[in-house]
């Protein structure tokens, strides 16, 4: 007899589970991807004990035939996929047919459901895989599936659960993302009599994020609008036999491809610790991409330190054939057909937009940060959505992203157990301000005292770009190292070493574009002793250096000779630069691209040759600094990441005070 055998379908089943269905929030997402495909505008997710017991999804989509809720539990069944063809041109977020089968092997399963199209719905019980029951309902319209006991018949897979808060946690998450990409429906997230999120149907994204993240995370935004850019395909190549048999009169024109992307990213003085503030959709899928999340990291190179991550919301849209979302059981890894295309049009439109918007930092008085809302405020974050910021940095680079997650697993933070009974975060009138009250009117409300009535004109509205720095009057220095100075809009706090190391850095940079770097050559060569990585970082980046203003050579085993070095340099920093660029060479940049490492250089000669602190300036001084720094292309971060000016607004002054 043969060793080779074909496996029962439930055995089969169980397997396909243990690739679909890792956690409860597996099943939601797959449920709810089901549920947006049949066309629900109102989802309603219910859970206890984490999912562990229940998980109840209600929508109100198309339903099934009786015939097709039957058909919907066999392997492969679907009604997105017709032949091989279709896989190259998937719209839907569901398709494989392998959801419901594979969930219902591992749980006690009961379907309840009923299509426009008859006037008696279906109720389907399975548990482990056996079906119990199928008998006719009085439904309403739409889909209702109810999943108990998960992993009761696999106690193995159950064991590796996570507490009741995790899996709670993983799935709100998700929740939130799928919430978010789609603004035009209602999403409600309840947790046994707590209801979690409850968001309503809003005519932008805008709206949808203040919903959910509060104005607090929404005035730190930066709006990409609608960014579109063509990519041109080249010609097929027909065999020329095919070719003569198949000749036109006119020549079939190259084909072209359009990509968008839209949605918001904060600007570089918001950093967080971890990459769960990162939301990232391809045609409305949520996922997790290596290829973008490297793009989004790039486009804060020089921005951001590198262990720091911004809050992205992202939304890239394309044909459906110029990306495969048929490379994981999960669906949450894709792979693009024009990957380099892809990941510069991304970076590109980031940074450029950066550079457009030039945002400027702002901080409130310690006071007003420390204010505790007052009993019955409403909450400007979700519960689960402060959450997401404390969760423990995961072990990544900007320069090479770690692997997606195999299992398809979102990020994991933990919820904080209620003092009380949880308030319900109804976000579908969201209030403009904190504290209960009327709206705001748009002018500020000013008090007639014995103290004088402080003039309207006074309060212009707040400057968010770091356009007006060429504007600014200095007024003095605090420990002689950061400059103060006064703006139509309140005072500036700038760090005058990162000021002028920015003014320094594009300097060199456009300089090596040009080919003329200043050098200066030096009277007698400096000899520099390296260690064995050193020198083989050394022979790597020879060419950039010279290219930067180093003229090196070997002189002998592991040594180097300077001969000359950049005019800004300043001999005493020539060896402390020349190995700090070969330590960065050696830690940081082994798998970096070209255009990366010269960046560094050039920021590593911008960091030594610039203004240092505790250095007293003139006025004279202080507005040329001022007016080169509004100059420059990015004049709100330092070329490591470091903001470089603070404002403080005029309105957050009179509040202080107790003006307004």
């Amino acid at each position: 007899m043969g060793r080779i055998r074909i496996l029962p379908d439930q055995v089969a089943n169980k397997i396909a589970a243990g690739e679909v269905v890792e956690r409860p929030a597996s099943v939601v997402k797959e449920l709810l991807e089901n549920s947006l495909d049949a066309g629900a505008t109102d989802l309603r997710v219910e859970v206890e004990s984490g999912g562990k017991r229940l998980i109840r999804i209600v929508d109100d989509g198309c339903g099934m035939l009786r015939d097709d809720a039957l058909l919907a539990f066999e392997r492969h069944a679907t009604s997105k996929l017709r032949d091989v063809k279709d896989l190259l041109s998937i719209a839907t977020l569901g398709f494989r047919g392998e959801a419901l089968p594979s969930i219902a092997s591992v749980s006690r399963l009961l379907l309840e459901t009923r299509s426009a199209e008859e006037t008696t719905g279906t109720r389907i019980e399975i548990a482990g895989g056996k079906m119990l029951r199928c008998e006719e309902a009085a439904l309403g319209g739409g889909t209702v599936i109810t999943v108990r006991d998960l992993f009761y018949n696999v106690p193995a897979r159950r064991k590796f659960l996570r507490t009741e808060q995790t899996e709670l946690a993983h799935i709100a998450s998700l929740v939130t993302h799928y919430s978010l990409a789609h603004p035009d429906k209602t999403f409600r997230l309840a947790s046994s009599a707590n209801e979690l999120l409850h968001v309503t149907p809003v005519g932008t994204l805008e709206e949808r994020v203040y919903q959910v993240f509060g104005s607090q995370v929404l005035e730190d935004l930066v709006d990409i609008g609608t960014r579109e850019k063509e990519i041109l395909l080249p010609a097929p190549s027909v065999p020329p036999s095919q070719a003569i048999a198949e000749y036109r009169s006119e020549p079939e024109e190259p084909a072209t491809r359009k990509f968008r992307l839209s949605g918001f990213f904060s600007r570089p003085q918001v950093q967080k610790g971890n990459r769960n503030s990162i939301y990232i959709f391809v045609n409305g899928r949520l996922i997790r991409d290596r290829l973008l999340m490297h793009a989004l990291t790039s486009a804060y190179h020089n921005l951001m330190p590198p262990a720091a991550y911004p809050f992205a919301l992202l939304f890239l849209e394309c044909d459906p054939e110029e990306v495969d979302v048929n490379v994981h059981p999960s669906k949450t890894e894709v792979r693009f057909r024009h990957s380099s295309f892809i990941h510069d049009f991304v970076r590109d439109t980031l940074r450029d937009r950066l550079m457009e918007s030039r945002p400027a930092p702002s901080f409130s008085p310690a006071a007003r940060a420390s204010t505790a809302p007052q009993p019955g405020a409403l909450l400007p974050y979700s519960e689960f959505s402060q959450m997401l910021e404390n969760e423990a940095p995961p072990a990544m680079t900007i320069d090479e992203p770690p692997p997606a997650d195999r299992s398809g697993a979102l990020p994991e933070f933990t919820l904080r157990p209620a003092a009380g009974p949880a308030p319900r975060l109804d976000f579908s009138a969201p209030p403009l301000e904190v504290a209960p009250g009327p709206a705001p009117s748009g002018k500020l409300s000013r008090r007639l005292d014995m103290h004088g009535e402080f003039p309207p004109e006074a309060v212009p509205p707040p400057e968010m770009s770091l356009s007006v720095l060429s504007d600014l009057r200095p007024l003095g220095q605090i420990h002689e190292s950061f400059i103060i100075a006064a703006g139509r809009d309140g005072l500036w706090i700038i760090d005058q070493h990162v000021a002028h190391e920015r003014i320094l850095f594009e300097q060199v940079m456009k300089q090596r574009a040009a080919g003329r770097v200043e050098m200066q050559r030096l009277l007698m060569p400096l000899i520099l002793q390296l260690t064995p990585e050193q020198q083989i970082d050394y022979a790597r980046i020879a060419d950039e250096l010279h290219a930067s203003g180093f003229e090196t050579e070997p002189f002998g085993n592991r040594t180097i000779a300077v001969k000359a070095a950049p005019a800004a340099v300043g001999a005493a920093d020539l060896e402390k630069i020349l190995f700090e660029i070969l330590e960065t060479a050696e830690t940081e940049l082994r798998g970096a691209s070209l255009d990366d490492l010269r960046r560094n250089i050039c920021a590593s000669i911008a960091c030594r040759a610039a203004i240092k602190i505790n250095m007293r300036l003139d006025a004279a001084k202080m507005e040329w600094l001022l007016r080169a720094l509004a100059a420059t292309d990015c004049p709100m971060s330092c070329p490591h990441g470091r903001p470089i000016a603070m404002h403080y607004s005029t309105r957050e002054i009179l509040k202080a005070f107790h003006r307004i």
